[in-house]
């Protein structure tokens, strides 16, 4: 059976990239989007396999980010 990411692809969360942009600590961040410290590492290293919503527009807000920023297609290889 192929892979399932080889099949559809995947989503890729810009969450590393983003904290150092804006040039916040992780631990500010988790405070102001009310996220645990584990949680928001799950976020930045990818971990995660279902997105909550909620997370999403609470990071889109502190960080003050388009949810396009954030999350990245990353289409099938071909």
């Amino acid at each position: 059976m192929v892979d399932v990411l080889e099949r559809f692809g995947t989503i890729k969360i810009n969450l590393t990239d983003l904290i150092e942009q804006r040039g916040i600590s992780k631990n500010k961040l988790s405070q102001r989007a009310e996220m645990q410290r584990t949680q928001l590492n799950n976020y930045c290293n990818n971990t995660i396999s279902r997105l909550d919503i909620d997370v999403l527009a609470r990071l889109c807000t502190v960080l003050e980010c388009n949810i396009s920023e954030l999350l990245q297609f990353v289409p099938p290889e071909q």
